[in-house]
């Protein structure tokens, strides 16, 4: 599928058409004496806060970018999609940007903020028992009712909206040595990755997956891509149960290398993100910072570092539960 792969001027062009409803999320140099202790004085780290970014994660981006390119007869039947709760959001907030409607499909043990984030939005939630149901379910919708299926992370228009992150990132930290982007579908990685190389092709990159959803990894072991029986992490939003093949050939053309992080990895992550630099996020918005504290720290050390903070869609209790576990774990 080379010949699709995304181009600096696609990911330019998706800029152009989403910049009125997207905010250009800042990026912050971490600075502090706890990650001088972690990573050594000469380790320089960027963080790209896309936690900030409209309905709390990337996902905004290519979901825009997707329903912008919707014709007004599309638009008036609506959309849908299956999610376990970012891309809910993000597709629930693109239609009331749009003044069109969405209905999406949750499985029922979907965190209680993403849920209460797509109806703030005025999406129609429905659920399903688990998320091989839930894709089942919103087929049924997408044929009954007429809506557009916006899916959660396979296509072009899809890579180049998240790689418009990306973009932002190389003009704001030139001369980056690597930057880190997490993997769940690989929507993200595809389009952060090409915009990197496309922009600083001397900047490795690298992605990361949970040890338990881990689809990505096995796909590039095996040359095509894979399916999981059943994932299993706290980073929810990473679980993609399969790799599909435009997000993992770009994924193989762009990314470097792939390295893998445990759930008590992600919530040390989680918890040193809050303490030290006072930010609260959900477990795959610290999937970065975990990779870059463990597999990849002595390979990065001395080296300017970006890390992708993708989201914060995670309610208190789940929160609180995580940061317990990352205080016990770091201590």
């Amino acid at each position: 599928m080379t010949d699709t792969l995304p181009t600096l001027d696609s990911i330019l062009a998706a800029r152009r058409r989403i910049r009125p409803h997207i905010r250009q999320t800042p990026v912050w140099q971490w600075q502090s004496d706890a990650l001088t202790r972690w990573l050594g004085a000469s380790t320089e780290v960027f963080l790209k806060l896309e936690l900030f970014q409209y309905a709390g994660s990337f996902k905004s981006r290519g979901a825009l970018n997707v329903m912008l390119e919707l014709s007004p007869e599309q638009l008036k039947h609506g959309v849908t999609a299956v999610s376990a709760g970012n891309h809910a959001a993000a597709v629930s907030f693109a239609a009331s940007k749009l003044g069109t409607t969405a209905k999406v499909v949750m499985p029922k043990t979907a965190n209680p903020a993403r849920v209460a984030l797509s109806r703030s939005y005025g999406a129609e939630v429905v659920f399903a028992e688990d998320a091989k149901a839930a894709f089942s379910l919103v087929k049924e919708i997408e044929a009954n009712e007429g809506r557009v299926f916006v899916h959660p992370f396979e296509g072009p228009l899809t890579t180049a909206g998240t790689g418009t992150l990306g973009l932002e990132f190389s003009e704001e930290v030139p001369n980056l040595d690597a930057v880190i982007v997490p993997i769940g579908g690989g929507g993200l990685s595809s389009g952060v990755a090409a915009a990197l190389k496309l922009t600083q092709p001397n900047c490795k990159v690298f992605g990361v997956e949970p040890v338990g959803a881990d689809s990505m990894m096995r796909s590039f072991k095996s040359g095509k891509p894979e399916s999981l029986d059943r994932p299993a992490t706290i980073a929810d939003s990473l679980a993609a149960p399969y790799a599909l093949p435009y997000s993992f050939s770009v994924c193989r053309h762009f990314l470097d290398e792939l390295v893998l992080v445990d759930d008590d990895a992600l919530c040390v992550s989680l918890y040193r993100l809050f303490q030290d630099s006072k930010l609260a996020v959900e477990p795959a918005g610290a999937a970065s910072t975990a990779a870059l504290l463990g597999p990849l720290r002595e390979r990065l050390a001395g080296k300017r570092v970006g890390l992708i903070v993708c989201g914060a869609n995670i309610d208190v209790a789940n929160f609180t539960t995580c940061l317990a576990r990352g205080a016990a774990c770091d201590s």
